[in-house]
């Protein structure tokens, strides 16, 4: 169990640096009207301004939500398809908790408030696909620190031996 949680942890960091840099580019409008990067609003969520400290704030959810994967998901992940698809679907549980509930909570808002803030909607769709790139990036990634069943990801390129 031990290597599951440290294999969904190294996972959980490679998704989230992916996940990170997406947030870097994407905007958000901020309360004063202008637009801020996502990276920034991850930072206010523990009071800081500071892009860096949502970077660390952002690679330790992303470290911790990884370990919890490989805990509760790793007896059912079986190879890549799996991990792709249980991943993607964790994605989506964590954009719900995270993105819909907790974030705008820590911000002051309600539960919910990205999807009937109109403002706020495109944000909320991008963070969605955010959150499914870091879980598929997450449940592949973790098979392949695993080395879980003899799948290998069509789009290395290999083929199939007969």
């Amino acid at each position: 169990m031990h290597s599951n949680i440290m294999a969904g942890v190294v996972a959980g960091l490679i998704a989230g640096v992916v996940f990170g840099l997406m947030m870097q580019v994407m905007t958000a409008p901020s309360m004063g009207g202008e637009r801020m990067p996502m990276m920034g609003m991850v930072a206010k969520v523990v009071r800081s301004d500071s892009l860096v400290v949502g970077w660390l704030y952002h690679l330790f959810n992303s470290a911790v939500i990884g370990g919890l994967f490989g805990w509760f998901l790793a007896s059912r992940v079986s190879g890549y398809r799996t991990g792709l698809v249980k991943g993607a679907m964790y994605g989506i549980l964590w954009w719900v908790i995270g993105g819909l509930i907790l974030m705008p909570i820590f911000l002051g808002m309600q539960p919910f408030a990205p999807l009937k803030m109109a403002p706020m909607l495109p944000v909320a769709l991008g963070s969605l696909v955010g959150h499914m790139v870091y879980g598929s990036i997450l449940g592949i990634g973790f098979v392949a620190l695993t080395k879980r069943g003899e799948e290998i990801p069509a789009a290395v390129g290999a083929r199939p031996s007969h």
